[in-house]
């Protein structure tokens, strides 16, 4: 079997087992009378606020691949030999890893999919390459792995601790324990933005400025998922009153330090979104963003595919 042919193994068997899932998730899922009867009583403005929310999608998927370019094209910057990573093929390879993220334990998938796409790209590990280059490249691919989900987790974890200081009746409702598990998030995020530079020294360019800077775009991503997230709300009649942007940073917060594999993170989201906002249609309000920030990356990736000669 030549290296091609396992290759396109590994990225069918990948995708086809992401769009497996999906379709179980979709099959089992048991509350469809209530989202069909919310969907029912929308107005024209909610069907709108809907549109929108599924149209960020892509500026969604664009502003994780503005990160993960970012982040590769440091490293090409001071590497000999290393392509820049164009934002197409950053786009192609983030399509990708949803895939792979949705099929692995806490999404340890993605990043490996990402250089696996980033090796077939930069081609080499072909018959005139080297393994040992294509090793390096994949370890430079998970040291900027171990960047990107450091800096998007910070971002959470402080837009999320900003929004808990000003929501004292969630406060008292999740408990000191809550509070000390996320105390030692916090630690151990400033330990590893502090360590990082020096631990990933051997393995790729990482400093401060990067750290920040993809902090930085992380934010900006943490707002598109902010405005999704209070457009559906809106449009399923989830909230009744003013609903202040610290609520859903709080509500992101809350996903991302729970214990979660993805064969339970929609329901995770959906119980999270309840004790937030209080309705049953604010756990469909987190189901249905959640379907549609992965189902709909999954299915567009066969239009994004490279295709090979």
């Amino acid at each position: 079997m030549d290296r091609k042919m396992l290759y396109h193994i590994v990225e069918w068997s990948v995708a086809l087992a992401a769009c497996a899932f999906l379709l179980y998730k979709i099959v089992t899922y048991d509350n469809y009378a209530a989202l069909g009867e919310a969907l029912r009583n929308m107005s024209w403005q909610q069907w709108t606020a809907m549109g929108l929310c599924v149209a960020l999608m892509p500026l969604n998927m664009a502003l994780e691949a503005w990160r993960w370019r970012t982040l590769w094209n440091v490293q090409s910057d001071n590497v000999q030999s290393t392509k820049e990573l164009s934002f197409c093929e950053a786009q192609r390879q983030v399509y990708y890893s949803k895939l792979a993220g949705l099929v692995t334990p806490w999404r340890l998938g993605e990043y490996p999919a990402r250089g696996m796409l980033l090796v077939e790209s930069l081609k080499l590990n072909d018959e005139r390459g080297s393994n040992a280059e294509s090793g390096k490249l994949m370890t430079r691919v998970l040291s900027m792995g171990a960047v990107g989900s450091a800096t998007m987790t910070a971002a959470i974890v402080l837009a999320g601790v900003l929004g808990l200081a000003f929501s004292p009746e969630v406060l008292s409702l999740l408990g000191g324990s809550y509070l000390y598990a996320l105390a030692v998030a916090v630690a151990l995020l400033a330990m590893a933005f502090a360590l990082m530079p020096r631990l990933l020294r051997r393995f790729a360019e990482v400093d401060q400025y990067l750290l920040l800077r993809s902090l930085g775009q992380s934010l900006v991503r943490l707002l598109c998922w902010c405005v999704q997230l209070a457009l559906v709300l809106w449009a399923l009649g989830a909230v009744t009153n003013h609903l202040p942007i610290t609520g859903l940073f709080v509500y992101y917060l809350l996903v991302t330090i729970t214990p979660n594999v993805p064969v339970a993170e929609a329901g995770v989201r959906g119980a999270w979104a309840i004790l937030l906002f209080g309705t049953m249609n604010a756990a469909l309000a987190g189901v249905l963003l959640w379907l549609i920030n992965t189902l709909l990356p999954c299915l567009i990736w066969p239009f994004l595919r490279k295709k090979t000669k």
